[in-house]
């Protein structure tokens, strides 16, 4: 992934550095684990600990020569370590430890893909609390549908965002494990138990069975389940962006004072971090695509999903973790109008009501029909002919003689429909 949309400390994760180190950190381990298992002696421990070091410019010459990677920084490290060098890698075959380390980068990863996810959560709490009683209007298909409040909005997301933790939780934890079965996973060299030990030095679960590889459709649940963290980033953003509409104006991103929004149009004020974060979801999507194709492999392996893997699995956490960033920070800087809101709420002069009106006359004694019939007919005329809606019902001789004036009044009160909104509220943050 291109720096702009790369974090440092993710970064450093998928390094070419970080992978040899936890490369190397899968090699020891499995030396002191056979050490104590009997299997090599401690010596070889010893040696390892003290000495194993490696160059990646030393690994990238005999890799040039070998044109394997795994057997480039084997060679590479035994030049640092000596006569027990013969101890290394013993037993293992290569997959033993990229698929063993990859685990340790995961757990890595998904610590500060986590950490985002709580902070977003933090900040969408606080903010649907700030705004938990400004009406504002509820949209169907893009049109004023009924009243709700802008707290519920933002507290729809921070459900959705817990949602998405629980399930990143269970693709976190069903990709920390490792494997050291061998060749095709029959543990043609080491047992069962090696496995165990080598991957609990790691803090790592060993996958029950095996091929040559662990199974992708681990990592297809993950990536897919980034997927869905990112959709969500994404139809934040979205909303963020319609409300921003110049017709709408109810809420907009932060715009500092020097920001510029057009070279051509001064006045111009941009959602940029929006369009930003609904951008590069699709690209997580996309990734997700890959990381079901990776899911099918030939026998008990092939290397068709290695190709692949060093693009999406960097890609993927990277880009999560910056869209989670961008995101709390989008919500915490965003500039929210009541005024415009109530406005926006009120443009159509009462027809918003009409629901409450219909239930209303119903629950007065006049059929359903005869009711929809007509507050439909006085909402068609206000919205065709720019009227009252209010004025019309009011003045309407039949809907009078089932709703006194104060009944009619009360059909018309926002406050009517926001009445559960607290223990909406209550429900939401009582679950966590």
């Amino acid at each position: 992934m291109i720096a702009r949309y790369t974090r440092p400390a993710m970064a450093a994760i998928w390094s070419e550095q970080r992978k040899y180190e936890n490369w190397l950190r899968v090699e020891i381990a499995a030396t002191t684990a056979l050490a104590r298992a009997g299997v090599v002696p401690a010596s070889a421990v010893d040696a390892l600990q003290q000495r194993a070091s490696f160059t990646i410019e030393r690994i990238h010459e005999i890799e040039a020569e070998t044109r394997h990677d795994v057997l480039a920084f084997t060679t590479a490290v035994a030049e640092s370590v000596g006569p027990d060098a013969r101890w290394l890698h013993y037993g293992l075959t290569s997959t033993d430890v990229v698929d063993t380390a990859q685990g340790l980068a995961f757990v890595q990863a998904s610590t500060l893909i986590r950490d985002g996810i709580v902070r977003l959560r933090e900040v969408l709490r606080k903010r649907a609390l700030e705004f938990q009683h400004t009406p504002t209007i509820g949209r169907t298909h893009g049109v004023h549908a009924e009243p709700t409040t802008f707290g519920m909005k933002l507290l729809l997301w921070y459900a959705e965002m817990g949602r998405n933790m629980t399930r990143f939780d269970a693709a976190a934890e069903d990709l920390r494990v490792g494997k050291i079965s061998g060749a095709v996973g029959a543990f043609g060299k080491l047992k069962p138990a090696h496995e165990a030990a080598i991957l609990e030095e790691l803090g790592l679960k060993p996958a029950l069975i095996s091929t040559q590889v662990l199974q992708r459709d681990r990592h297809a649940a993950y990536i897919t389940t980034l997927a869905v963290l990112c959709s969500t980033l994404d139809k934040i953003a979205l909303e963020i962006r319609h409300l921003q509409r110049t017709e709408v104006r109810e809420a907009e991103e932060f715009f500092s004072a020097g920001q510029k929004g057009s070279s051509a149009m001064p006045h111009k004020r941009n959602p940029i971090t929006c369009e930003n974060i609904c951008g590069l979801a699709r690209v997580v999507r996309g990734n997700a695509v890959v990381a079901l194709e990776d899911v099918a492999l030939w026998h008990e392996r092939d290397i068709s999903h290695s190709s692949a893997e060093r693009v999406i699995l960097p890609d993927t956490t990277i880009l999560a973790d910056y869209l989670l960033d961008k995101t709390a920070t989008l919500m915490e800087r965003l500039l929210v109008y009541p005024q415009r809101m109530l406005k926006n709420l009120e443009s159509t002069n009462g027809l918003v009501f009409s629901g409450q009106l219909l239930i209303d006359l119903a629950a007065a004694g006049m059929s359903r029909e005869d009711a929809y019939r007509l507050v439909q007919g006085h909402a068609m005329n206000a919205w065709t002919n720019d009227l009252n809606y209010r004025s019309l019902i009011e003045s309407d001789a039949e809907i009078r003689a089932w709703l006194s004036p104060e009944k009619i009044a009360e059909a018309f009160d926002v406050r009517r429909q926001l009445t559960n909104i607290d223990e909406v509220f209550e429900r939401v943050l009582a679950a966590g």
